[in-house]
């Protein structure tokens, strides 16, 4: 089947936004193991034809809109939004001189998500069947508890979490990691035996720091270390996976942009939980993400934009949770209508309508736009 000229790709609309980071209802910077930032930018893309709209986003740099606009415009004009395979890779290769990690991979995460976005609509049904249908619904986990949080703070947030029925939460650390046993109790104290407690250190310690913090986390029940050291160190990875007591899990793959990346995470043995980011991966990325964990046999979680992860989620069998993080939940219930419901810890995505149900609050938003670009023939 393919789609009438009329459905067509035939324009676009982008548009990058810079949301200061908050908390408690005050703008403030937040940190973690390696960074500290006091803003998120946010590309948001719209690919029309004849009829239809399809929206997609990423958390990127606000460099990605020059990638969009000098060299991907160009490969999907004129294009039919349901080759969004072939779509993919010819944006894949538009960028070899760029590189596709990082602010490139990002951009054409957008598109891609905006593809699949359009084409379900086209098809007249929602992402998540268009993509498999695994699921009804994924469960969330509360994440946040920055490393720059006082001991108050990180109690507010994650009682509310735990109160409202999420299941499980996750805190930062790293920064300090002399600290970290004490605002690790700080958390478990909050949360109460029956949340599951997840630490994500980004990379932030060396091998034997992580070693060393693995038994102190285990007395407080953690049982999830994300990223205990950076993601490059894939080595290092295999080993703290192999010596970390059980039933503590190495999780790592959100800074995974091409399907190469979760491959050799999981040929080297890195991890007990891979990580995707479709905002990072596109899509198209995700779900070759979700098919190799299937094939090892590991759990796949999905990292960060829970308004999008929760459709993309649940299509995919793999798919056990999803990240329902501080900053990206702020900024979609902000700028997006028909966010999925988060009923019983679980977030399900609306099936009763085409594509993922995101429209963007335009009138809403306009004060965070930084930049925009738009191009092809004028929307009938």
């Amino acid at each position: 089947m393919s789609s009438s000229p009329a459905d067509r790709i035939q324009s676009v609309q982008a548009a990058v936004y810079r949301v200061p980071t908050a908390t408690g209802g005050r703008e403030r910077p937040e940190s973690d193991g390696t960074l500290e930032w006091d803003h998120t930018d946010m590309l948001v893309v719209r690919v029309h034809t004849g009829g239809e709209t399809g929206l997609g986003y990423s958390y990127t740099s606000a460099g990605a809109l020059a990638v969009l606009r000098d060299t991907l415009w160009s490969v999907i004009e004129d294009a039919d939004p349901l080759d969004s395979e072939r779509l993919y890779w010819t944006m894949a290769r538009a960028v070899r001189n760029l590189g596709w990690n990082g602010v490139s991979a990002s951009a054409i995460s957008a598109v891609d998500i905006a593809i699949h976005d359009l084409k379900a609509r086209l098809l007249g049904v929602s992402l998540t069947q268009l993509l498999g249908g695994a699921h009804d619904g994924v469960p969330a986990y509360g994440s946040g508890g920055f490393t720059n949080y006082t001991d108050r703070e990180l109690t507010e947030q994650l009682e509310s979490w735990a109160g409202g029925g999420l299941r499980a939460v996750k805190i930062k650390v790293g920064t300090d990691p002399h600290d970290d046993p004490r605002r690790v109790h700080v958390a478990r104290a909050a949360i109460g035996p029956g949340v599951d407690l997840f630490v994500d250190a980004n990379g932030g310690y060396t091998r034997k720091e992580a070693l060393a913090l693995a038994e102190p986390f285990l007395e407080r029940g953690v049982s999830w270390f994300e990223e205990p050291v950076s993601s490059d160190d894939r080595e290092g990875l295999r080993l703290l996976r192999d010596r970390l007591p059980a039933p503590i899990r190495v999780a790592a793959g959100e800074y995974a942009y091409t399907p190469t990346d979760f491959r050799d995470l999981l040929v080297d043995g890195c991890v007990d939980v891979l990580q995707a980011d479709a905002t990072r991966c596109g899509i198209s990325g995700f779900t070759r993400a979700a098919a190799l964990a299937d094939t090892w046999g590991l759990p796949l979680s999905a990292h960060t934009a829970p308004a999008l992860h929760a459709s993309v989620g649940a299509a995919c069998r793999a798919v056990t949770n999803v990240e329902y993080f501080h900053d990206h939940v702020r900024i979609e219930e902000a700028f997006f209508d028909g966010i999925p419901a988060l009923r019983g810890g679980d977030l399900i995505p609306n099936r009763a309508v085409s594509g993922h149900g995101l429209t963007l609050r335009e009138t809403d938003v306009g004060k965070y736009q930084v930049d925009g670009f738009s191009a092809g023939r004028p929307r009938r």
